[in-house]
């Protein structure tokens, strides 16, 4: 008989899967946004990963594809790249765009990250964008990854650093808090800050028996030409959040964009918002440490 912990968690992770299903179509029109925002992100990835061709990478909850995209001409000739997310509708649209690149040596499939469907050291490479912080048993996720590992593999993920300095997201989330009268994201759920501390981060990878572990801060900032951009594009993208807006009554909807645009405007610039962000690098290997050889 399962727990009541256990059930618990696996409800929790049907709602996540489905709310992710349900904000797909939103990231397939931002896909070019988010892609851009990230592209230093991606490069710093792809710069402590080292994808040589011939190797196999796999990129975990990958949404619109980009590091693994980004990987897959580093890996020919005779290298792969698998994109992959726990929903179907999000590996459809890394498929279309590798598709649309000519990347014969994509391919896609549907995994989830705390149990990843694959034979154990099946890649030289895993990467993660933006993922693990929204899983229910991150400890789990990065347990799997380990085993699906090479030995001499490399791993390098990323989530958002401390909510404090990324008001991009932290204002939504104070905002809506403050109108609805109920803490958000709510106590007990992955959120985008659940692993915004840089030494939490790191035990998970040491406490999974990779070597070479390293934490490091990014700049994030997040570039829009006005307030209705951000607002709009951050809304649609922040998963269960973005639901709970779209189901707002108009009248509180506006009330909380004129909220949100208060808070939001002390990052003004002549040329539009440049609001702080800050994302934590998280790089790893399986094996003996690079200092003994």
């Amino acid at each position: 008989m399962r727990s009541s912990d256990t059930i618990q968690l696996d409800e929790v992770r049907d709602r996540l899967h489905s709310m992710w299903t349900g904000v797909a179509p939103a990231w397939r029109a931002n896909a070019a946004f988010i892609d851009a925002r990230g592209e230093h992100v991606t490069a710093r990835m792809l710069e402590l990963s080292r994808p040589q061709p011939g190797e196999h990478v796999l990129e975990l909850a990958c949404g619109p594809g980009g590091p693994g995209l980004a990987a897959a001409p580093l890996v020919r000739p005779g290298g792969e790249v698998v994109l992959s997310d726990v929903a179907e509708s999000m590996t459809a649209i890394a498929e279309a765009r590798a598709t649309t690149l000519g990347l014969r040596n994509v391919t896609t499939r549907v995994l989830d990250l705390e149990h990843i469907d694959a034979p154990d050291a099946g890649y030289d490479v895993v990467l993660c964008r933006e993922g693990l912080m929204l899983v229910p048993d991150p400890a789990a996720a990065v347990g799997e990854i380990a085993r699906v590992l090479r030995p001499g593999g490399r791993v390098v993920v990323t989530v958002w650093g401390p909510r404090a300095e990324n008001p991009w997201l932290g204002v939504v989330f104070d905002v809506v808090s403050e109108q609805l009268g109920a803490p958000t994201p709510p106590p007990g759920l992955p959120h985008p800050f659940s692993l915004s501390d840089a030494g939490e981060l790191a035990g998970l990878f040491e406490a999974a028996g990779l070597s070479d572990v390293a934490v490091s801060a990014l700049p994030t900032p997040y570039r829009a030409e006005s307030v209705d951009e951000w607002w709009q594009r951050t809304a649609a993208l922040a998963g269960p959040l973005a639901q709970k807006l779209a189901a707002l009554p108009p009248a509180d909807a506006q009330a909380l964009r004129r909220r949100a645009g208060d808070a939001i405007d002390v990052y003004q610039t002549p040329v539009g918002l440049d609001i702080p962000g800050v994302s934590l690098v998280a790089s790893a290997r399986l094996g003996q440490t690079e200092r003994d050889g």
